[in-house]
């Protein structure tokens, strides 16, 4: 498996890609919504998705694709190579403030990551992790990151979860909230991996994620040292959605053991 070529591959991709969306800021953008409301997507997540999968399978066909909006592979299992893509990660972002909004991207060997890319298409800031070599934020190396007491950590939490939810006991949630430093919410979690990578917020948490959202950033969080798992402490589920925490290695035991009451 020649990883050099397919990381050059996917870097010329994800630029190509972030050029496409600046420009159709100037076309049409349709949006409609999903199963929810505030779950949207608009004709660029489809065409960018699109662009991608033309542009992989042409020059790795064996590869198989795991795409947000649908349009390739049904991946029922982690066998072999799959691209983990989510197109635009942050499209409630992208229509309203045209900004803080990413391309994730994750490629992985047999449920293991080994390419890793977050994309921040307005700030033309570009993230990205070859397991074993570093992480990077543009051409410079990422450092290592040093743990963070609570009382010192910025944490990215959504409001929703300090509210009464169905999934989480929300008191906890409010005690870490006066405990620590700050919170801060971007409305994308590859944009909140990133900035846990880069040492710009010391945690992420949300509740519902699917594997696309997390697979390019857990590549690079790790590369730093930061943990990423389930709110159960175990790894990710990467065929489905689930529960999903990153942090500095003692923050992130602190924040599971203290803080987190699943219903």
């Amino acid at each position: 498996m020649n990883w050099g070529a397919i990381d050059r591959y996917a870097k010329s991709l994800i630029k190509e890609a972030g050029h496409k969306i600046r420009v159709s800021f100037y076309k049409t953008i349709d949006v409609e919504s999903k199963a929810e409301a505030n779950d949207l997507v608009t004709n660029i997540d489809r065409d960018i998705e699109q662009f991608f999968i033309r542009k992989i399978r042409e020059k790795f066909p064996d590869h198989r694709i795991f795409g947000e909006e649908g349009f390739g592979d049904e991946i029922k299992s982690l066998e072999g190579v799959i691209w983990m893509l989510d197109p635009i990660d942050g499209t409630m972002n992208f229509i309203h403030q045209k900004r803080n909004f990413a391309i994730s991207l994750g490629i992985y060997l047999e449920g293991v990551g080994i390419l890793g890319y977050i994309y921040d298409v307005m700030n033309d800031d570009f993230y990205h992790a070859v397991k074993g070599e570093g992480a990077y934020f543009n051409d410079e190396r990422l450092p290592m990151l040093e743990n963070t007491p609570i009382e010192e950590a910025v944490i990215g939490v959504n409001a929703s979860w300090v509210a009464p939810n169905r999934r989480i006991e929300h008191m906890p949630i409010v005690e870490m909230v006066h405990r620590c430093r700050g919170t801060r919410s971007y409305g994308s979690a590859a944009i909140e991996l990133a900035y846990v990578s880069s040492g710009r917020i010391d945690a992420y948490m949300s509740l519902r994620l699917s594997p696309w959202d997390i697979a390019g950033g857990m590549v690079i969080a790790q590369e730093v040292g930061a943990i990423a798992t389930n709110m159960k402490g175990e790894n990710p589920h990467l065929l489905g959605q689930d529960t999903f925490i990153v942090a500095k290695s003692g923050l992130h035991e602190e924040i599971l053991k203290n803080y987190i009451v699943l219903k």
